[in-house]
């Protein structure tokens, strides 16, 4: 079976929210470090060390 990566990502996303019930602006905080993280220049760094 094959599953979109963006489905999957949502069907994680929707049961960690569901079931640890973070703060919202915890959630919003780390999408969007995540979204400048990955557009800066230590985007490579990371990549090679969570590779």
């Amino acid at each position: 079976m094959s599953v979109p990566l963006w489905f999957a990502l949502m069907v994680v996303g929707y049961l960690g929210i569901k079931l640890a019930r973070p703060p919202l602006w915890l959630v919003l905080v780390i999408l969007l470090g995540g979204y400048l993280l990955a557009d800066s220049f230590l985007a490579p760094a990371l990549n090679d060390a969570l590779k």
